[in-house]
């Protein structure tokens, strides 16, 4: 049997367009998240660090930045992990696997990326680096076109999903302005997110701004522990599962609105946790753009192949429904350092089962789902963690 293995620590910054340079900004949430889970740098065994880069800064060997955060982490191995927009995920699982395997008690693990300094030009052209290269008609598309082609055909297949879409953005907006640490707080009116305007521009049709996940500096970290270096802590959250599954890069080789990966993820970490998709409390889950939200809902098994939009014009996935999706404001607008994505979604899982969400906190949820995605649903890590209460 796997060791047994809890988030003991998280740490995380603000998200937004930031001063901090990426090295103070992984120094910074090191330091949160070994001070919340208790240690010294000296107790931690490894370091895993989320960061996609593609060209973004210039620092291209950044897993020992951490060090500088604490003396004691000197020595101790460190590993940059990168795939996508699922990094941080990426990193997450390197550590969990470590520590099952017995090779270690403690790793620290931090997803971070730094962006807002470059355009949004250079940033569009850094992520699209995540797309299939080897085709002209796919190394063409920025991951707003990608994605719009979803939307597109979404609508062909099953119905125009342009309500749902907005309704989504515009939940995650709300949701936000509760989460002191997104980068937006500000509502989005149903109207507005549903007209395309000078304030709300096309972006790639029939995706509109309010659909796309903002351009973000931030970094977040979790303290990982086996289940007998977690003996004394505070508090911890139990991992009970988590699955990763990589589908094919090219988007003409499958049917893309199946969102297969994430459904085969999401449904293999159902069946190491041995839950359905009724036992969960909340979900944090990568709409890097709506309607990848509503592709995860069916992905997730809350409603059938087009009918997505159910679930959030019954109210089941708001703030106040049945199972809340993204109460942080989601990469929509709590925003998407890429590499720290991942990261985040579990820092924040972890504090909201331990009653430290804040205004975002919920009624002693006992049952949660981070989804991460790196890509047009080729890198898919779902985890589900469980409350650890005395």
């Amino acid at each position: 049997m796997p060791i047994q293995t809890y988030i003991t620590g998280t740490g995380h910054s603000r998200f937004g367009k930031l001063s901090a340079t990426l090295e103070e900004l992984i120094t910074e949430v090191t330091r949160e998240a070994l001070a919340d889970a208790g240690l010294q740098g000296s107790d931690i065994d490894a370091v895993y660090l989320g960061h996609f880069n593609s060209g973004l800064v210039p620092d291209g060997f950044a897993s020992s930045l951490a060090m500088q955060a604490d003396a004691g982490l000197r020595f101790a191995p460190a590993t940059r992990c990168e795939n996508a927009c699922a990094s941080g995920a990426a990193a997450f699982h390197g550590a969990l696997n470590l520590i099952r395997a017995g090779g270690a008690r403690n790793v620290l693990v931090i997803g971070a990326e730094k962006m807002t300094h470059r355009t949004t030009a250079d940033v569009t052209r850094a992520l699209a680096g995540a797309g299939y290269q080897n085709d002209p008609a796919e190394a063409g598309l920025s991951f707003p076109q990608a994605f719009a082609l979803l939307a597109q055909g979404y609508g062909e297949r099953y119905g125009d999903p342009t309500e749902t879409l907005a309704r989504i953005a515009v939940k995650n907006h709300a949701n936000a302005l509760n989460n002191p640490l997104a980068q937006m707080h500000k509502p989005l009116d149903l109207a507005v997110a549903l007209t395309v305007s000078d304030r709300n521009p096309l972006i790639a049709p029939p995706l509109k701004l309010s659909d796309c996940s903002l351009i973000t500096d931030g970094a977040a970290a979790v303290v990982l522990s086996s289940a007998d270096a977690a003996a004394s802590a505070s508090r911890r959250v139990h991992i009970v599962a988590a699955s990763h599954v990589s589908d094919l890069l090219p988007m003409a080789a499958r049917d893309v609105l199946a969102f297969e990966g994430p459904r085969r993820a999401i449904e293999a970490a159902y069946a190491q946790a041995g839950i359905t998709v009724q036992d969960l409390d909340f979900a944090e889950v990568h709409d890097c753009f709506t309607i990848a939200e509503l592709l995860i809902y069916e992905a997730m098994g809350l409603a059938a192949p087009g009918q997505g939009g159910r679930v959030i014009a019954d109210g089941t996935v708001l703030a106040d429904g049945a199972l809340p999706v993204n109460l942080s404001g989601g990469l929509k607008a709590k925003g998407h350092p890429v590499g720290a994505t991942g990261v985040s979604m579990l820092a924040l899982a972890a504090r909201q089962l331990t009653g430290g969400a804040g205004a975002m906190q919920l009624t002693t949820p006992e049952w949660a789902l981070a989804f991460n995605m790196g890509g047009a649903a080729v890198a898919n890590y779902a985890t589900v963690l469980h409350a650890d209460r005395a």
